[in-house]
């Protein structure tokens, strides 16, 4: 009889085993990214415990305990067959996110989101990183832990209540607790009351609660402003005043040749500063790099702006900045209202291509690539199944090949090409075997294949009249996390016959600054470019660089470097420290970007 009434408690004291569990194995999966001692382990867990396992474990129960005050008052009502529909779907929820945040963060290293389903809209982006036995020993893990979940919730559950006096007395007590234990949830906890020291990244992740931290990432209003609204209108509109200066025609420095070069524009799949000497990275990784800095234009103080492909595309290509949890390059309903960097060179009379050893249908890419005006698109399929060897596709080294022939060819008119590398990425399958560490040999495989291009280049007549631009997409976390600056911190080389000079260039600017610095200096005007700044302008007064991620937001300027937890509302970077004024600039910027999405959201429908 007793453990009728105390069903709920002992459901209760079983979601807490399945939460410690599973914060145990997010640990353990996780020690690549870092190997917590016992002392930070017992840690994360206790305050994963007390600040948001109780809490979540009541918030999860809130339906049984309904629905249990209901059977009081009506003996007759089969409480647990009731309630086991709502077990088997909760059983397969928790689980699902429990085991897709501890096996995700190995790759993002930030709390599972919402801004996952972006990418699992797109599989292929999964299967091609990792192998068939990978991906089967997860999916029994995730089966073998939603049994765990829903069986004794089904079984602990009894088939009627008795009813009574003291039942309803007992019931009554701990619906105190369990309103309180609801609400608190609800109202007061947040991801940051369980951080412990602001840059133990990993252990403050493994105690946030992983239904938790997916709970809260859903949006349930389409007000984009609204998701950001850090600062009032007035702070907010002061701090951003001279941020992004007004388009200017004057330029400082002039670094071409010719104002209508043909371009080549490499973008280099992961390629941060980690992988490149020159900028404090591993030696020997890209001696391709190396050679060839000394010969170019090299941007010592370049940023990606985000950290992913697809954020890094749209930052590039349209001089925008990125966004925490939207990627605009599969919103195809804003694509009209963004400036693009195809469609401005299209109207100056050049040819515009891209070329990819992938499948162009990975993210939207293929049709954000047509609405930004690229007229010849090369995926894939322009190659031969010979030729198709890498996990992604054509590897690095063919691809560009083909990029080298396209180039021989270009005759007559002005061109611009865009010939984008996929083999530094899982799984690291690539035809190189220099290095023993396979990640870091896949990064010197593309340099590798980079630096074949670009001597077979040398040898065309075209190279006398060619802007060669070499850029990551974005960075890749080895054996770093989003603590560290050098993540977002990457290389820049402009090279070719159209430069006037080798030199090195120390002024700070982001990914999103390319088509402005790039169409001033061909003498094309960039004012459709809201976000895109040109660097060599004078009226480039305040260098700064801003990046995101999911759950954060870096700010440099002259001062130095501000790092901000979004989901912890914690600063975790501050060298040196000042008084929060980067900070507030970041909050600034991210608010601001978000209501010029409500903006082209209210133009779009107008239309």
């Amino acid at each position: 009889m007793k453990r009728n009434i105390h069903y709920l408690e002992y459901i209760y004291c079983h979601l807490l085993i399945i939460f410690l569990l599973g914060r145990i194995g997010f640990i353990l999966n996780n020690r690549c990214v870092h190997q917590l001692s016992f002392v930070d382990a017992f840690g994360a867990c206790w305050r994963g415990f007390v600040g948001h396992d109780l809490m979540v474990a009541a918030m999860l129960l809130a339906v049984p305990w309904l629905v249990g005050l209901l059977a009081l008052r009506r003996p007759s009502l089969q409480l647990r067959a009731w309630l086991a529909p709502y077990y088997i779907v909760m059983g397969l929820v928790v689980s699902a996110i429990i085991v897709a945040d501890a096996v995700m963060y190995e790759y993002w290293q930030f709390k599972l989101g919402m801004v996952v389903l972006s990418y699992a809209a797109s599989p292929e982006g999964a299967t091609n990183s990792v192998s068939f036995s990978y991906i089967l020993v997860r999916v029994v893990t995730f089966l073998l832990l939603a049994l765990w979940t829903i069986v004794p919730s089904i079984m602990l559950t009894p088939k009627k209540l008795p009813s009574g006096h003291s039942e309803r007395l007992w019931m009554r007590n701990i619906s105190i607790i369990w309103i309180f234990l609801i609400v608190s949830g609800f109202c007061f906890m947040h991801e940051g009351d369980v951080y412990g020291n602001p840059r133990a990244l990993l252990a403050n992740h493994a105690a946030v609660n992983p239904v938790y931290a997916f709970a809260s990432s859903v949006r349930f209003t389409d007000n984009y402003a609204k998701r950001y609204d850090y600062l009032p209108e007035e702070e907010r509109a002061d701090l951003f005043q001279g941020l992004y200066p007004e388009p200017a025609d004057d330029i400082q420095d002039t670094l071409l040749t010719s104002q209508r070069p043909d371009i080549l524009l490499v973008f280099i799949e992961g390629f941060g500063s980690r992988f490149v000497k020159e900028l404090g990275g591993l030696p020997d990784v890209a001696p391709g790099w190396s050679r060839h800095i000394p010969q170019g234009i090299f941007w010592e103080n370049y940023y990606s702006n985000s950290f992913r492909t697809d954020r890094g595309t749209v930052s590039a290509f349209c001089g925008w900045l990125s966004y925490t949890d939207i990627g605009l390059m599969k919103q195809r309903e804003f694509h009209p209202a963004l400036p693009s960097l195809a469609r401005s060179l299209e109207r100056e009379g050049y040819e515009t291509s891209y070329i990819y050893g992938g499948a162009m249908t990975n993210m939207g890419k293929q049709q954000y690539l047509e609405d930004m005006n690229f007229a010849h698109l090369y995926d894939n399929t322009a190659f031969t199944l010979e030729q198709k060897s890498g996990g992604w596709g054509v590897n690095d080294s063919t691809a560009l090949q083909k990029a080298c022939e396209l180039i021989s060819n270009w005759k007559d008119g002005h061109h611009f090409l865009v010939a984008q590398t996929l083999s530094s990425h899982e799984p690291w399958d690539v035809p190189y075997h220099r290095l023993e560490d396979e990640k870091l040999n896949a990064f010197a495989y593309t340099d590798y294949s980079i630096a074949c291009m670009v001597d077979s280049l040398r040898q065309l007549p075209q190279w006398d009249n060619l802007l060669v631009i070499m850029i990551p997409d974005h960075g890749f976390l080895y054996k770093q996390s989003y603590d560290d600056p050098g993540f977002f911190h990457a290389p820049m080389l402009w090279m070719g016959g159209a430069i006037r000079e080798p030199r090195k260039m120390d002024i700070l600017m982001n990914q999103s600054d390319i088509p402005a610095t790039l169409l001033s200096q061909m003498g094309i005007r960039h004012d459709e470019y809201p976000w895109s700044r040109n660097v060599l302008s004078k009226t480039y007064t305040y260098p700064f660089v801003y990046c995101n991620y999911p759950a954060g937001l870096l700010f440099t300027d002259n001062t130095g470097t501000s790092i901000y937890d979004i989901s912890g509302d914690v600063t975790i970077v501050e060298q040196p420290a000042d008084d929060g004024l980067r900070v507030r600039r970041a909050k600034a910027i991210l608010q601001t970007s978000y209501d010029q999405l409500d903006e082209m959201k209210i133009i779009r429908r107008n239309r």
